[in-house]
């Protein structure tokens, strides 16, 4: 006889069957794009208007089915994809994470800070190491939960217990780093699109949450450490399955020594970025030697890309793979080869916030809706955490966190701009939300890759399996990072350099 199925399984397979129907992000995109032109159109009809509270202008909504309407949408289309502000910043954030990851320097840092770890200190080491994994971006969500799990299996640990704890740092921990990252230069060009809406000089840089993620690396190692040998280990009990074959890992000649040679080059990089910083009259401060603002935030992009090529370069000269300068311009290329999606998704959003912000239907959405949210006098701290579980729930029918986020920005950074947050901090709520429950959507396009290594160790293992081995990290994760939020929020702690919660 059939098991009858559970309340929540039955929840899981509604929202899998609703997923299932949305279409590929760049479909979604254009049609979200078509529908902003009716809408438009039909503001326009009846002769909806705002007051600009920046400038005190009114604006009307526009049409962008009108003569003027429609000549926007095709003299603007190739400048929406151009001087679309993510663009440029997460192509050459990746012309450099990119060169360290085809090179093979992030694949052996990886390995080797899990192999060489304390056995006392393994579980914690491969949930840290799987949030620092997140520079390689996705590369780090299939490297290092099928790693993990085969250093617990030499341990006489379930190696199952090692694969979700990887997986959960990689996964649940994507948006925590040490570093500054593709996904921080990524969502932080869409929000400075989105600010844009109300106030045009703001900017959110790639930093501006850097403090918080952190001090998130280390608050999430500690949990998802404690939650892999308090809970999930007990669960798992004793591993009595059959042995498995040891992957075919590669061993880089001279990779010790590249890596040496790698820390020496990034270090001596950074001693000479300081050097500068500290000297009288600096070039990278500010005119009173200040750091907020300073030439020194503002171009930390390239500064960062030098980084990453210094020490990609040095690794590839000794290891052998780099022996002219052609080979440093190929392995960037083959790293914008993996950037194809990411540049076609970006031709469509490009298109549909530029409608947004032209028929000032964003302008339009975040003053009314600022101004409900005052009258019903929901403006705290509630209106934040209400913001981060409808993040989470939106996270099981739109995976893409990019996508996602290119449709809420537009959207909410204005509206919590008008009772006063700083889109930093708005964009510090989305990221927890996002991050947190991505290891527990049916959607997740990993977890088919994440079930398959766990049918290595258990031929029974099914999404059932999945799902309540990852259940516990989603939500901890959650918990514990709205607790964090808070914290940072009534003790004043900046988010980033110069970021506080309120504008």
């Amino acid at each position: 006889m059939k098991n009858k199925k559970g309340l929540f399984q039955r929840f899981l397979d509604l929202v899998e069957k609703v997923g299932n129907k949305l279409p590929d992000p760049f479909i979604l995109f254009i049609g979200l794009a078509i529908l902003m032109i009716l809408v438009s159109y039909i503001f326009n009809l009846f002769n909806a208007s705002v007051v600009h509270p920046g400038t005190g202008e009114e604006l009307n909504v526009k049409n962008l089915l009108s003569s003027e309407g429609l000549q926007f949408i095709l003299t603007s289309m190739l400048e929406n994809f151009t001087g679309f502000a993510p663009l440029g910043l997460v192509l050459v954030m990746m012309l450099g994470i990119g060169l360290a990851d085809k090179i093979g320097l992030l694949d052996y840092t990886i390995r080797k800070t899990i192999l060489n770890s304390p056995s006392y200190l393994i579980t914690y080491t491969v949930v840290f190491v799987g949030m620092l994994g997140n520079l390689a971006s996705d590369a780090a969500v299939v490297l290092i939960p099928p790693l993990a799990a085969l250093v617990f299996y030499k341990l006489g640990r379930h190696p199952l217990a090692g694969l979700v704890a990887g997986f959960a740092g990689a996964g649940a921990g994507f948006t925590a780093n040490l570093f500054i990252a593709g996904t921080d230069a990524l969502l932080s060009g869409i929000s400075t699109e989105a600010a844009a809406i109300i106030n045009d000089s703001i900017v959110v840089t790639p930093i501006d949450n850097w403090y918080f993620n952190i001090i998130s690396v280390f608050v999430l190692t500690i949990v998802g450490g404690l939650i892999t040998s308090r809970f999930i280990e007990p669960r798992l009990g004793k591993y009595e399955g059959d042995a498995v074959e040891e992957e075919d890992t590669e061993e880089l000649p001279n990779g010790a020594k590249g890596f040496r040679n790698a820390i020496i080059a990034g270090g001596l990089y950074i001693a000479i970025i300081v050097l500068l910083i500290l000297i009288p009259n600096s070039p990278l401060t500010g005119e009173d030697g200040s750091i907020v603002p300073s030439p020194f935030l503002d171009g930390i992009v390239p500064i960062i890309l030098i980084f990453f090529v210094i020490v990609g370069v040095t690794f590839g000269i000794t290891v052998g793979k780099i022996k002219s300068g052609k080979d440093v311009s190929d392995y960037m290329a083959e790293s914008m080869k993996d950037m194809a999606s990411y540049i076609v998704l970006v031709f469509a959003i490009a298109q549909f916030i530029a409608y947004f912000n032209w028929s000032n239907l964003g302008t339009w959405v975040a003053v009314n809706g600022a101004e409900f949210l005052k009258d019903i006098e929901f403006t705290g701290v509630g209106l934040i955490l209400g913001y981060i579980i409808f993040t989470a729930l939106m996270n099981f029918l739109i995976t893409s966190g990019s996508a996602k986020w290119a449709i809420e920005a537009p959207v909410f950074i204005p509206m919590f701009m008008q009772l006063g947050y700083n889109p930093a901090f708005t964009q510090v709520a989305y990221r927890i939300a996002d991050s947190s429950t991505n290891i527990v959507t049916p959607l997740f396009p990993y977890m088919v890759i994440i079930l398959a290594f766990m049918k290595r160790y258990d031929k029974n293992a099914s999404i059932g399996t999945y799902i309540s081995l990852m259940l516990p990290y989603s939500l901890a994760f959650l918990g514990v990072w709205i607790i964090l939020l808070l914290i940072f929020f009534y003790a004043g702690i900046p988010f980033g350099p110069g970021v506080t919660p309120f504008l």
